[in-house]
């Protein structure tokens, strides 16, 4: 029984307005809230025309909805300081009360040789790009002193730690691996686990066995166990209330994506997984058989990244109104 669901989407726009793109995503954010879904997260893109700034979009978005979850998945933490992230992540947690979900990985930025000189011009050999910089923003956004700076200095009040504090943001922390290694770390240090439709052919060529395999070792590592939360992340794409021209576009859209699913890609072995495209009825018994996807009860569906507004509109409101409830979901209520 499927008990959360969710949506991902990179938030693209025209470089000719930015805008626009903005507000779509938006939009779309809030039709979520109406469908009833659990939680809407944003992709991270940096020099490309999709967000770059989820979490500023989604503190506009923790202003026009008022239930929905709210995540990122993921921010890359190459690109980021982890104490200035953790004081925004707890404000805007704090404006939305308390819905904000980060997901966040660790690895260098993309294109790194490329782009080290604009980010990190006098400490890009010096930077730490482990598991060491996920703890760094673990321990400022649980609160833990990051200074020996206390108390008064002159007419102004200093804290140790950072601030604002939100108390509960640490237990919803998700990393976003794709590797046996990742899993494991995630779960020994009590985060939550994302999911997606890439991962590591490490012990197995087999897409669904590799992401159950991941989803296992989370867990065992995990202090909570069988409880430990995992979100699973696939392109699902339900035709059901489709027009002709989308149904069209949908399945040459997954077609031209379809070879790169079959065998593993480039030197690190990633493995994708094959975008899902057909009635709900026909992508819920996919799933079904899916042993990854018997063995969560959450998920986060990833839009297809290319498409225009009125399609997300469709794919968003099949997968409310139909693939959901064919899984076991039912809508959260205002």
């Amino acid at each position: 029984m499927l008990r959360k669901l969710g949506f991902l989407t990179i938030g693209l726009f025209d470089e000719a307005d930015p805008g626009r793109g903005h507000e779509s995503t938006l939009e779309i954010i809030e039709l979520g809230e109406r469908l009833g879904f659990d939680s809407a997260w944003l992709r991270h893109r940096h020099l490309q025309f999709g967000i770059s700034s989820p979490v500023a979009v989604l503190a506009a978005a923790s202003q026009r909805t008022s239930r929905i979850e709210l995540g990122t998945a993921v921010i890359p933490l190459g690109w980021e300081n982890p104490l200035r992230l953790a004081e925004d992540l707890a404000t805007v947690d704090l404006l939305s009360g308390g819905r904000l979900n980060p997901g966040i990985s660790v690895g260098p930025p993309m294109n790194f040789d490329r782009v080290k000189d604009a980010i990190y011009p006098d400490t890009a050999d010096a930077e730490d790009f482990s598991y060491a910089r996920v703890e760094r923003l673990l321990a400022c956004v649980r609160g833990e002193p990051v200074t020996d700076l206390e108390g008064a200095l002159g007419f102004e009040q200093f804290s140790s730690r950072v601030q604002p504090h939100s108390p509960g943001l640490a237990s919803r922390l998700w990393y976003g691996g794709g590797s046996l290694r990742s899993a494991r770390w995630a779960g020994e240090h009590g985060m939550n686990f994302l999911t997606s439709s890439v991962v590591k052919a490490e012990e197995s060529e087999d897409f669904a066995r590799i992401q159950l395999s991941h989803v296992r070792a989370f867990r065992a590592a995990h202090p909570d166990g069988e409880k430990a939360r995992v979100s699973q992340g696939l392109v699902v794409i339900p035709t059901d209330s489709a027009t002709a021209a989308q149904r069209a576009k949908y399945l040459a859209y997954a077609e031209q994506r379809t070879p790169r699913t079959r065998t593993p890609q480039g030197p690190a072995r990633m493995m994708f997984a094959p975008d899902l495209v057909g009635t709900a009825a026909q992508i819920a018994e996919t799933l079904e058989a899916d042993p990854a996807f018997r063995e969560i009860d959450e998920v986060a569906f990833a839009l297809p990244f290319t498409f225009e507004h009125d399609d997300y509109v469709q794919i968003l409101t099949d997968m409310a109104e139909r693939l959901g409830p064919a899984l076991g979901w039912r809508p959260a209520t205002p």
